[in-house]
């Protein structure tokens, strides 16, 4: 049986074909380790980039709500409001006590800008999104009232944002929750 497989029946052509298909078999062997290599460096890159996508999305949404979560109690309780409003006009125009907590609210306002600014600076944070952001930053920096605060606390935020603040162009028309209507109450 081995003669009509292997032809001549000689144990020396028996061999060199069964060492040429185990040749064969490894070469075969590492062709197909080396694509199962290439796919699972290419399936990696691809969870890589999909979780990536998660934690930009993910921060982005963190930063939307870190902010919210200063603002909503001026949307809920209308003697903060008015102080906010008020001190982002005419701080003079508010108590020393209602000046005090403008600082704070203002303090927290500027932290989650800059939360938002570090988010930015390194990728975390779509540039369509931040350009709404930088907009409405530069609108509320050039406020006389946070800009006096700025001025009195820079050195409680990064030299980056301190740096990035200074360096923006106050808007043509300046406009936040206390100049909005064109009309101030008090």
């Amino acid at each position: 049986m081995a003669k009509k497989f292997f032809g001549t029946g000689n144990a020396k052509t028996c061999m060199d074909v069964t060492a040429m298909n185990w040749d064969a078999i490894s070469a075969i062997s590492q062709l197909v380790g080396s694509i199962a290599v290439v796919l699972s460096v290419l399936y990696l890159a691809l969870q890589v980039h999909r979780s990536t996508r998660v934690a930009k999305l993910a921060t982005q949404d963190a930063a939307a709500t870190a902010l919210r979560d200063v603002t909503k109690p001026l949307m809920e309780n209308a003697e903060l409001e008015r102080i906010w409003r008020i001190g982002l006009e005419d701080i003079g125009a508010l108590s020393v006590a209602e000046r005090a907590r403008f600082f704070h609210a203002s303090y927290q306002f500027l932290k989650a800008f800059e939360t938002i600014h570090f988010h930015y600076v390194y990728g975390l944070m779509d540039r369509q999104l931040w350009e709404g952001w930088h907009g409405l930053l530069r609108h509320y920096v050039a406020a006389p009232g946070i800009a006096h605060y700025w001025k009195l606390r820079p050195e409680v935020f990064s030299e980056r944002f301190r740096n990035f603040v200074n360096s923006l162009e106050p808007p043509a028309d300046q406009r936040t929750v206390g100049t909005l209507f064109g009309q101030e109450r008090k």
